[in-house]
Protein backbone atom coordinates (compact mmCIF):
# COMPACT_ATOMS: atom_id res chain seq x y z
CA UNK A 1 0.00 0.00 0.00
CA UNK A 2 1.80 2.90 -1.17
CA UNK A 3 2.44 6.42 0.68
CA UNK A 4 0.30 5.13 3.90
CA UNK A 5 1.34 6.43 7.35
CA UNK A 6 4.25 5.19 8.96
CA UNK A 7 2.67 1.78 11.32
CA UNK A 8 3.17 2.20 14.61
CA UNK A 9 5.14 -0.54 16.28
CA UNK A 10 2.55 -3.06 17.90
CA UNK A 11 -0.23 -2.49 16.20
CA UNK A 12 -1.32 -5.23 13.94
CA UNK A 13 -5.19 -5.91 11.79
CA UNK A 14 -6.75 -8.37 9.75
CA UNK A 15 -8.72 -7.91 6.97
CA UNK A 16 -11.22 -10.48 6.08
CA UNK A 17 -13.69 -9.97 2.58
CA UNK A 18 -10.52 -7.01 1.93
CA UNK A 19 -12.35 -6.53 -1.96
CA UNK A 20 -10.36 -4.05 -3.59
CA UNK A 21 -8.76 -2.51 0.04
CA UNK A 22 -10.45 0.53 1.19
CA UNK A 23 -11.13 -0.52 4.73
CA UNK A 24 -7.58 -2.05 4.62
CA UNK A 25 -6.23 1.02 3.42
CA UNK A 26 -8.17 3.29 6.06
CA UNK A 27 -6.93 0.26 8.71
CA UNK A 28 -3.38 1.22 7.87
CA UNK A 29 -3.20 4.79 7.22
CA UNK A 30 -4.57 4.48 11.24
CA UNK A 31 -0.70 2.99 11.81
CA UNK A 32 -1.91 -1.17 11.69
CA UNK A 33 0.37 -3.20 10.12
CA UNK A 34 -1.17 -5.95 8.15
CA UNK A 35 -1.01 -9.44 9.09
CA UNK A 36 -3.65 -11.20 6.74
CA UNK A 37 -5.89 -10.74 3.96
CA UNK A 38 -8.24 -12.94 2.55
CA UNK A 39 -10.39 -12.56 -0.29
CA UNK A 40 -12.64 -14.44 -2.71
CA UNK A 41 -12.70 -12.86 -6.31
CA UNK A 42 -10.19 -12.95 -8.22
CA UNK A 43 -9.77 -9.63 -9.86
CA UNK A 44 -10.05 -8.21 -6.42
CA UNK A 45 -6.98 -10.21 -5.26
CA UNK A 46 -4.87 -9.17 -8.09
CA UNK A 47 -5.79 -5.84 -7.08
CA UNK A 48 -4.65 -6.14 -3.60
CA UNK A 49 -0.99 -7.76 -5.08
CA UNK A 50 -0.49 -4.93 -7.70
CA UNK A 51 -0.78 -2.67 -4.07
CA UNK A 52 1.82 -4.78 -2.46
CA UNK A 53 0.02 -7.62 -0.89
CA UNK A 54 1.30 -11.46 -1.81
CA UNK A 55 -0.38 -14.34 -2.42
CA UNK A 56 0.13 -17.38 -0.28
CA UNK A 57 0.81 -20.25 -2.12
CA UNK A 58 -1.57 -23.13 -2.19
CA UNK A 59 -0.56 -25.42 1.02
CA UNK A 60 1.78 -23.04 2.39
CA UNK A 61 1.82 -21.75 5.96
CA UNK A 62 0.95 -17.55 5.60
CA UNK A 63 3.99 -15.91 6.82
CA UNK A 64 3.66 -13.19 9.99
CA UNK A 65 4.98 -10.02 8.56
CA UNK A 66 7.59 -7.25 9.44
CA UNK A 67 7.40 -3.81 8.98
CA UNK A 68 8.41 -3.58 5.45
CA UNK A 69 7.69 -6.85 4.64
CA UNK A 70 4.80 -8.02 2.06
CA UNK A 71 1.58 -8.27 3.66
CA UNK A 72 0.39 -12.16 2.84
CA UNK A 73 -3.11 -12.67 0.85
CA UNK A 74 -4.94 -15.80 1.00
CA UNK A 75 -7.30 -16.15 -1.59
CA UNK A 76 -10.47 -17.82 -2.09
CA UNK A 77 -12.78 -19.24 0.66
CA UNK A 78 -12.38 -18.20 3.92
CA UNK A 79 -14.28 -21.14 5.46
CA UNK A 80 -11.06 -22.78 4.40
CA UNK A 81 -8.49 -19.84 6.51
CA UNK A 82 -7.07 -20.84 9.59
CA UNK A 83 -6.33 -17.90 12.07
CA UNK A 84 -5.34 -20.33 15.17
CA UNK A 85 -1.51 -19.39 14.45
CA UNK A 86 -2.47 -15.60 15.34
CA UNK A 87 -4.41 -15.86 18.50
CA UNK A 88 -3.07 -13.10 20.69
CA UNK A 89 -1.47 -11.27 18.16
CA UNK A 90 -4.38 -9.23 16.62
CA UNK A 91 -5.39 -5.86 17.63
CA UNK A 92 -7.99 -5.01 14.87
CA UNK A 93 -10.13 -6.99 12.71
CA UNK A 94 -11.95 -5.49 10.05
CA UNK A 95 -14.02 -6.68 7.04
CA UNK A 96 -17.37 -6.00 5.50
CA UNK A 97 -18.81 -9.84 5.08
CA UNK A 98 -21.26 -10.44 1.68
CA UNK A 99 -24.04 -8.51 2.08
CA UNK A 100 -26.14 -9.87 -0.97
CA UNK A 101 -28.32 -11.64 1.91
CA UNK A 102 -29.51 -8.58 3.67
CA UNK A 103 -29.04 -6.10 0.53
CA UNK A 104 -32.19 -3.91 -1.10
CA UNK A 105 -31.02 -5.07 -4.59
CA UNK A 106 -30.55 -8.72 -3.30
CA UNK A 107 -32.81 -11.95 -2.73
CA UNK A 108 -33.54 -11.07 1.12
CA UNK A 109 -33.00 -14.77 2.23
CA UNK A 110 -31.43 -13.15 5.10
CA UNK A 111 -30.14 -15.85 7.36
CA UNK A 112 -30.86 -19.03 5.06
CA UNK A 113 -29.05 -17.87 2.47
CA UNK A 114 -25.27 -19.46 1.92
CA UNK A 115 -23.50 -16.05 1.06
CA UNK A 116 -23.65 -15.07 4.77
CA UNK A 117 -20.71 -14.63 5.87
CA UNK A 118 -21.28 -13.49 9.52
CA UNK A 119 -20.53 -16.56 11.21
CA UNK A 120 -17.24 -16.93 9.55
CA UNK A 121 -16.43 -13.29 10.80
CA UNK A 122 -17.31 -14.81 14.86
CA UNK A 123 -15.28 -17.90 13.93
CA UNK A 124 -12.10 -15.67 13.42
CA UNK A 125 -12.33 -13.59 16.49
CA UNK A 126 -12.76 -17.01 18.36
CA UNK A 127 -9.65 -18.24 16.68
CA UNK A 128 -8.16 -14.73 16.84
CA UNK A 129 -8.99 -13.19 20.02
CA UNK A 130 -8.52 -9.63 18.30
CA UNK A 131 -8.93 -6.56 20.68
CA UNK A 132 -11.12 -4.74 18.73
CA UNK A 133 -13.12 -5.18 15.25
CA UNK A 134 -14.80 -3.51 12.75
CA UNK A 135 -17.07 -4.47 10.35
CA UNK A 136 -18.99 -2.34 7.62
CA UNK A 137 -22.20 -3.40 5.98
CA UNK A 138 -25.60 -2.12 4.01
CA UNK A 139 -28.79 -0.25 5.74
CA UNK A 140 -30.55 -3.11 4.52
CA UNK A 141 -29.61 -5.08 8.07
CA UNK A 142 -32.39 -2.60 9.47
CA UNK A 143 -34.91 -3.11 7.19
CA UNK A 144 -38.15 -4.57 9.36
CA UNK A 145 -37.99 -8.09 8.06
CA UNK A 146 -34.45 -8.59 9.14
CA UNK A 147 -34.09 -6.50 12.58
CA UNK A 148 -34.78 -9.88 14.51
CA UNK A 149 -31.79 -11.67 12.89
CA UNK A 150 -29.42 -8.34 12.81
CA UNK A 151 -30.08 -7.70 16.56
CA UNK A 152 -29.09 -12.04 16.66
CA UNK A 153 -25.90 -10.96 15.06
CA UNK A 154 -25.00 -7.87 17.48
CA UNK A 155 -25.57 -10.40 19.99
CA UNK A 156 -23.09 -13.06 18.80
CA UNK A 157 -20.64 -10.51 18.17
CA UNK A 158 -20.96 -9.70 21.98
CA UNK A 159 -20.62 -13.33 22.57
CA UNK A 160 -19.11 -15.27 19.81
CA UNK A 161 -17.25 -18.29 22.21
CA UNK A 162 -20.90 -18.83 23.21
CA UNK A 163 -21.18 -21.36 19.95
CA UNK A 164 -24.34 -22.13 18.11
CA UNK A 165 -25.12 -25.68 18.30
CA UNK A 166 -25.37 -28.17 15.48
CA UNK A 167 -28.97 -28.28 14.02
CA UNK A 168 -29.86 -25.43 16.29
CA UNK A 169 -31.76 -23.03 14.68
CA UNK A 170 -30.61 -19.18 15.46
CA UNK A 171 -34.01 -18.10 17.14
CA UNK A 172 -32.81 -21.08 19.82
CA UNK A 173 -28.99 -20.00 19.87
CA UNK A 174 -30.74 -16.35 20.24
CA UNK A 175 -32.43 -17.71 23.44
CA UNK A 176 -28.95 -18.86 24.50
CA UNK A 177 -26.75 -15.68 24.28
CA UNK A 178 -30.16 -13.59 25.77
CA UNK A 179 -29.72 -15.44 28.55
CA UNK A 180 -25.62 -15.96 28.87
CA UNK A 181 -25.88 -11.65 28.44
CA UNK A 182 -28.35 -11.25 31.15
CA UNK A 183 -26.25 -13.35 33.32
CA UNK A 184 -23.77 -10.40 33.44
CA UNK A 185 -20.70 -12.88 34.04
CA UNK A 186 -18.04 -14.69 32.71
CA UNK A 187 -14.47 -14.22 31.59
CA UNK A 188 -14.73 -10.56 29.89
CA UNK A 189 -12.09 -11.90 27.42
CA UNK A 190 -14.63 -13.98 25.92
CA UNK A 191 -16.92 -11.22 25.80
CA UNK A 192 -17.02 -8.12 23.43
CA UNK A 193 -19.14 -4.49 24.09
CA UNK A 194 -20.72 -3.72 20.61
CA UNK A 195 -21.87 -0.20 18.85
CA UNK A 196 -23.37 0.18 15.19
CA UNK A 197 -23.31 3.45 14.15
CA UNK A 198 -25.45 3.91 11.12
CA UNK A 199 -23.33 6.55 8.86
CA UNK A 200 -23.82 8.74 5.76
CA UNK A 201 -20.20 8.89 4.37
CA UNK A 202 -20.90 12.68 3.21
CA UNK A 203 -21.34 13.74 7.17
CA UNK A 204 -17.69 12.12 7.50
CA UNK A 205 -16.39 14.32 4.72
CA UNK A 206 -16.49 11.68 1.65
CA UNK A 207 -17.76 13.28 -1.50
CA UNK A 208 -21.01 10.78 -1.78
CA UNK A 209 -23.82 9.92 -0.34
CA UNK A 210 -23.47 6.55 0.86
CA UNK A 211 -25.77 4.95 3.34
CA UNK A 212 -23.97 2.07 5.49
CA UNK A 213 -23.95 0.88 9.29
CA UNK A 214 -20.77 -0.08 10.84
CA UNK A 215 -20.54 -2.25 14.08
CA UNK A 216 -16.94 -1.84 16.40
CA UNK A 217 -16.68 -4.43 19.30
CA UNK A 218 -13.88 -4.10 22.18
CA UNK A 219 -12.96 -7.10 24.08
CA UNK A 220 -14.92 -6.31 27.15
CA UNK A 221 -11.45 -6.99 29.31
CA UNK A 222 -9.49 -4.21 27.76
CA UNK A 223 -11.56 -1.37 29.61
CA UNK A 224 -12.12 0.73 26.26
CA UNK A 225 -14.40 3.87 27.30
CA UNK A 226 -17.04 3.17 24.93
CA UNK A 227 -19.10 7.11 25.09
CA UNK A 228 -14.78 8.41 24.18
CA UNK A 229 -15.57 6.03 21.21
CA UNK A 230 -18.63 7.72 20.49
CA UNK A 231 -17.31 10.97 20.51
CA UNK A 232 -14.68 10.70 18.27
CA UNK A 233 -16.78 9.36 15.51
CA UNK A 234 -19.23 11.57 15.47
CA UNK A 235 -19.99 13.75 12.07
CA UNK A 236 -18.14 16.72 11.28
CA UNK A 237 -20.18 17.61 7.56
CA UNK A 238 -23.26 18.57 6.77
CA UNK A 239 -25.47 19.61 4.41
CA UNK A 240 -26.58 22.39 6.04
CA UNK A 241 -22.89 23.75 5.86
CA UNK A 242 -22.44 23.34 2.23
CA UNK A 243 -25.55 25.11 1.29
CA UNK A 244 -24.55 28.29 3.82
CA UNK A 245 -20.74 27.93 2.26
CA UNK A 246 -22.84 28.10 -1.45
CA UNK A 247 -24.64 31.44 -0.59
CA UNK A 248 -21.68 33.19 1.28
CA UNK A 249 -19.32 32.57 -1.63
CA UNK A 250 -16.91 30.25 0.49
CA UNK A 251 -17.48 27.70 -2.02
CA UNK A 252 -17.23 29.31 -5.35
CA UNK A 253 -13.98 30.97 -4.08
CA UNK A 254 -12.48 27.14 -4.65
CA UNK A 255 -13.90 26.91 -8.36
CA UNK A 256 -13.78 28.67 -10.68
CA UNK A 257 -17.40 28.37 -12.72
CA UNK A 258 -19.61 30.29 -15.02
CA UNK A 259 -22.22 32.66 -13.61
CA UNK A 260 -25.08 31.13 -14.90
CA UNK A 261 -24.16 27.75 -13.39
CA UNK A 262 -23.56 29.06 -9.97
CA UNK A 263 -27.31 31.44 -10.44
CA UNK A 264 -28.67 27.94 -11.32
CA UNK A 265 -27.39 25.95 -8.38
CA UNK A 266 -28.21 29.03 -6.12
CA UNK A 267 -31.84 29.28 -7.60
CA UNK A 268 -32.75 25.75 -6.70
CA UNK A 269 -30.98 25.76 -2.54
CA UNK A 270 -33.50 26.94 0.02
CA UNK A 271 -32.79 30.50 1.22
CA UNK A 272 -29.77 31.70 3.13
CA UNK A 273 -31.92 32.86 6.00
CA UNK A 274 -33.62 29.39 6.88
CA UNK A 275 -29.92 27.61 6.97
CA UNK A 276 -28.82 28.07 10.69
CA UNK A 277 -25.21 27.40 11.56
CA UNK A 278 -24.89 23.93 12.28
CA UNK A 279 -20.72 24.32 13.56
CA UNK A 280 -20.60 21.50 10.91
CA UNK A 281 -17.96 21.58 7.78
CA UNK A 282 -19.83 21.36 4.18
CA UNK A 283 -20.41 18.58 2.74
CA UNK A 284 -17.78 17.65 -0.06
CA UNK A 285 -18.93 17.79 -3.34
CA UNK A 286 -17.97 15.91 -6.63
CA UNK A 287 -17.16 19.83 -8.10
CA UNK A 288 -14.69 19.43 -4.67
CA UNK A 289 -13.47 15.78 -5.55
CA UNK A 290 -12.40 16.32 -9.18
CA UNK A 291 -10.78 19.56 -7.91
CA UNK A 292 -8.28 17.95 -5.03
CA UNK A 293 -9.33 18.07 -1.79
CA UNK A 294 -6.03 19.01 -0.26
CA UNK A 295 -6.82 17.17 3.22
CA UNK A 296 -7.54 13.86 1.30
CA UNK A 297 -4.23 11.42 1.14
CA UNK A 298 -3.47 10.68 -2.71
CA UNK A 299 -6.28 12.85 -3.83
CA UNK A 300 -5.19 16.37 -3.43
CA UNK A 301 -4.45 17.20 -6.95
CA UNK A 302 -7.13 18.40 -9.88
CA UNK A 303 -8.24 15.57 -12.15
CA UNK A 304 -7.48 16.54 -15.63
CA UNK A 305 -10.75 17.11 -17.95
CA UNK A 306 -12.10 14.57 -20.25
CA UNK A 307 -12.60 16.31 -23.32
CA UNK A 308 -14.80 15.16 -26.21
CA UNK A 309 -11.76 13.99 -27.92
CA UNK A 310 -11.06 11.30 -25.42
CA UNK A 311 -14.55 9.83 -25.43
CA UNK A 312 -12.48 6.86 -27.03
CA UNK A 313 -12.10 4.37 -24.60
CA UNK A 314 -8.07 5.05 -24.63
CA UNK A 315 -5.73 4.82 -21.58
CA UNK A 316 -3.77 8.36 -21.89
CA UNK A 317 -2.71 8.21 -18.41
CA UNK A 318 -3.93 11.91 -18.35
CA UNK A 319 -2.53 14.22 -15.95
CA UNK A 320 0.09 10.90 -15.08
CA UNK A 321 -2.92 8.93 -13.57
CA UNK A 322 -4.55 5.67 -14.72
CA UNK A 323 -8.01 4.51 -15.46
CA UNK A 324 -9.00 7.77 -16.85
CA UNK A 325 -10.17 6.88 -19.51
CA UNK A 326 -13.95 8.77 -21.33
CA UNK A 327 -16.35 6.21 -21.88
CA UNK A 328 -19.22 7.02 -24.67
CA UNK A 329 -22.37 6.01 -25.17
CA UNK A 330 -24.30 7.32 -21.61
CA UNK A 331 -27.96 8.17 -21.58
CA UNK A 332 -30.11 9.79 -18.91
CA UNK A 333 -33.87 9.27 -18.73
CA UNK A 334 -36.45 9.03 -16.16
CA UNK A 335 -35.41 6.98 -13.27
CA UNK A 336 -31.55 6.59 -14.31
CA UNK A 337 -30.72 10.45 -13.69
CA UNK A 338 -26.88 11.54 -13.62
CA UNK A 339 -24.55 13.01 -10.54
CA UNK A 340 -24.50 16.84 -9.70
CA UNK A 341 -21.51 18.66 -9.99
CA UNK A 342 -22.20 20.64 -6.86
CA UNK A 343 -23.60 17.86 -5.08
CA UNK A 344 -22.16 14.71 -3.46
CA UNK A 345 -21.94 12.19 -6.12
CA UNK A 346 -24.80 9.27 -5.89
CA UNK A 347 -23.83 6.33 -4.01
CA UNK A 348 -21.22 4.00 -5.98
CA UNK A 349 -23.04 0.80 -6.69
CA UNK A 350 -21.64 -2.82 -6.93
CA UNK A 351 -24.53 -4.34 -9.40
CA UNK A 352 -24.68 -6.16 -12.75
CA UNK A 353 -24.39 -3.51 -14.90
CA UNK A 354 -23.07 -0.92 -12.54
CA UNK A 355 -25.48 1.98 -13.19
CA UNK A 356 -28.46 1.07 -12.62
CA UNK A 357 -29.46 4.92 -11.71
CA UNK A 358 -27.25 7.01 -13.20
CA UNK A 359 -24.64 6.84 -10.83
CA UNK A 360 -22.01 6.36 -12.88
CA UNK A 361 -23.06 9.58 -15.26
CA UNK A 362 -22.05 12.97 -14.75
CA UNK A 363 -23.49 16.39 -15.73
CA UNK A 364 -21.31 18.89 -17.42
CA UNK A 365 -21.40 22.58 -16.88
CA UNK A 366 -22.10 23.30 -20.50
CA UNK A 367 -25.25 20.87 -20.28
CA UNK A 368 -23.94 17.65 -21.48
CA UNK A 369 -23.20 14.61 -19.59
CA UNK A 370 -21.02 11.40 -19.85
CA UNK A 371 -20.10 8.18 -18.13
CA UNK A 372 -17.44 9.15 -14.99
CA UNK A 373 -13.98 7.97 -15.17
CA UNK A 374 -13.24 4.77 -13.18
CA UNK A 375 -10.59 7.69 -11.84
CA UNK A 376 -13.14 10.24 -10.81
CA UNK A 377 -15.51 7.60 -9.40
CA UNK A 378 -11.93 6.27 -7.22
CA UNK A 379 -11.96 9.96 -6.01
CA UNK A 380 -15.55 10.19 -4.84
CA UNK A 381 -14.32 6.47 -2.84
CA UNK A 382 -11.47 8.52 -1.48
CA UNK A 383 -9.22 5.93 -3.28
CA UNK A 384 -5.62 7.48 -3.50
CA UNK A 385 -4.55 8.22 -7.43
CA UNK A 386 -2.08 5.85 -7.06
CA UNK A 387 -3.93 2.80 -6.13
CA UNK A 388 -3.81 0.36 -8.90
CA UNK A 389 -7.51 -1.19 -10.06
CA UNK A 390 -6.90 -4.50 -11.93
CA UNK A 391 -9.11 -5.88 -14.63
CA UNK A 392 -11.60 -4.85 -16.98
CA UNK A 393 -13.91 -1.72 -16.24
CA UNK A 394 -16.84 -2.98 -15.10
CA UNK A 395 -14.96 -5.51 -12.30
CA UNK A 396 -13.02 -1.46 -11.61
CA UNK A 397 -15.94 -0.36 -10.62
CA UNK A 398 -17.25 -3.52 -9.51
CA UNK A 399 -14.24 -3.32 -6.40
CA UNK A 400 -15.34 0.27 -5.77
CA UNK A 401 -18.84 -0.19 -5.44
CA UNK A 402 -18.25 -2.97 -2.77
CA UNK A 403 -15.60 -0.79 -0.73
CA UNK A 404 -15.61 1.17 1.88
CA UNK A 405 -14.52 5.19 1.48
CA UNK A 406 -11.11 5.58 2.77
CA UNK A 407 -11.77 8.52 4.36
CA UNK A 408 -14.92 6.91 6.21
CA UNK A 409 -12.73 3.88 7.30
CA UNK A 410 -10.31 5.84 8.57
CA UNK A 411 -12.18 8.17 11.28
CA UNK A 412 -13.40 4.58 12.20
CA UNK A 413 -10.11 2.66 12.47
CA UNK A 414 -7.97 6.26 13.99
CA UNK A 415 -10.73 6.17 16.49
CA UNK A 416 -10.25 2.83 17.41
CA UNK A 417 -6.68 3.23 17.71
CA UNK A 418 -6.83 6.27 19.58
CA UNK A 419 -9.17 4.37 22.59
CA UNK A 420 -7.32 1.31 22.91
CA UNK A 421 -3.94 3.22 23.35
CA UNK A 422 -5.84 5.17 26.27
CA UNK A 423 -7.22 2.31 27.80
CA UNK A 424 -3.44 0.87 27.55
CA UNK A 425 -2.08 4.16 29.26
CA UNK A 426 -4.84 3.07 31.85
CA UNK A 427 -4.23 0.43 32.61
CA UNK A 428 -0.64 0.86 32.98
CA UNK A 429 -1.09 4.14 35.45
CA UNK A 430 -3.22 1.62 37.36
Amino acid sequence: MPDQREEVIGRSAVELFAGGGGLAMAVHRAGFRPLLFNEFARRACETLVANGARRVEEGADPWIPGPGQPWPLIEGDIRKVEFGYLEGKVDVLAGGPPCQPFSLGGVAKGDEDERNMFPQMFRAIRETRPKAVICENVRGLLRPSFKPYFDYILREMCLPFEERDEGASWLEHDAVLRSRLGAANGDPSRRYEVLMVPVNAADYGVPQIRQRIIIVAFRADLGVDIRRFENLVKPRFSEAALIRSMWDGDYWARHDVPDQVRNRVLARLPQEMTIEDDGMRPWRTMRDALAGIPEIQGCEKPLPPILPEHMDRKERHLGGVSDHIGWPGARIYTGHTPNELDRPAKTVKAGVHGVPGGESVVMLDNGTHRYMTVRETARVMTFPDDWRLEGPRGEKMRQLGNAVPVVLGEVFASAVARVLEEARQGHDRG
